[in-house]
């Protein structure tokens, strides 16, 4: 397959990927190819590492629950505390990051009494106490990346203050369907068939629930989920800020409409230990390109006066999709 080609299918389709019964069929359509080429080349992509999965990136707080969580931990104990956190599998991603706090990882179960439970079996085993920083209010989470520089054409308007209510169950159909879903769709002709036969249903009512979760903003995007780090994105930093409450959705607003900002979100502070309540992910291919952007960013948001923190990622231990059932 040509670049060009590739180039299209990682960039073009992290998002609008063709809810149909034949969606590798409508990509071929698109691309001029055929569909055994796209099925082909997908798998190729996958096998390199360069995608996880094509699939659902399901909204924070709308099923299941989840927290970002942190650790100090002594440098020299840093990779077999890393490792023990790796093997619980509600860790879906987990980095060293620059600063006291090393260990990041973000935790996901089905429940919030499951998530509690994880979280202290997790602080056992590691046996490094957990600073749990749960999504307070989101201004922006994508992790879409458009490869050739650009913006992305589809970024929302800034939202409006959102408080985070208990998600509803999931009944049982739905909830064997986000298991279904959570390895991505399968590279088949028809994947929503294999889909609906492993759920037990139709695959008209695998369509459309789909397509309901999508309306209803459960599900962000469907589409190619890309593995930045293997796509040239090595410099990744979470900038977090200490802003005054009267002002954070202001800022944070803002912030989320900036180029080069991928996640924007409230999360609480945690005093004395983490003052801060502002949180932004800036990737780029080298670190002296996203600590110019973080520069300009402060600048034109005038957050100059603003404690604030840049944690650049060291190590990658995990990165995996969510597991919520």
């Amino acid at each position: 397959m040509s670049d060009a080609l590739q180039f299209q299918l990682l960039n073009d389709f992290q998002r609008d990927f063709p809810l149909c019964p034949a969606p590798f069929a409508e990509l071929a359509s698109r691309l001029g190819v055929a569909e055994g080429v796209v099925i082909r080349e997908l798998e190729h992509l996958r096998r390199e590492g360069k995608i996880s999965r094509v699939g659902p990136v399901f909204a924070p707080k709308r099923i299941g629950a989840s927290t970002l969580a942190a650790m100090a931990v002594p440098p020299e104990k840093l990779e077999i505390v890393a490792q023990t956190v790796n093997r619980f599998p509600e860790v879906n991603h987990n980095y060293e990051r620059e600063h006291r706090f090393n260990l990041w990882f973000v935790v996901t179960a089905g429940s919030e009494g499951r998530l509690q439970a994880a979280l202290g079996a997790i602080e056992q085993a590691a046996g490094y106490p957990i600073l749990r920083l749960p999504l307070e209010q989101e201004f922006h989470i994508d992790l879409g990346f458009c490869l050739n520089g650009g913006e992305k054409t589809s970024r929302r308007a800034p939202s409006m203050a959102h408080t985070y209510t208990s998600p509803r169950p999931l009944e049982e159909l739905e909830r064997r369907l986000v298991m279904a879903l959570q390895e991505g769709l399968p590279f088949f002709i028809r994947p929503f068939q294999v889909l609906a036969q492993r759920v037990g249903c139709e695959e008209i009512e695998v369509l459309e629930r789909i397509r309901r979760w999508c309306d209803e903003g459960i599900i962000k995007r469907f589409g190619v989920v890309v593995r930045h780090h293997e796509l040239g994105f090595r410099a990744n930093a979470m900038l977090v800020h200490d802003i005054p409450d009267s002002e954070v959705e202001r800022v944070g607003n803002l912030l989320a409409q900036a180029a080069g900002v991928t996640l924007c979100y409230r999360r609480p502070r945690v005093l004395p230990d983490w003052p801060y309540n502002l949180f932004c992910m800036i990737h780029g291919q080298a670190r002296d390109e996203v600590e110019a952007r973080i520069a300009t960013l402060r600048a034109e948001a005038g957050l100059q006066a603003y404690p604030h923190e840049t944690l650049f990622s060291l190590t990658r231990f995990k990165q995996t999709g969510a597991k919520y059932a």
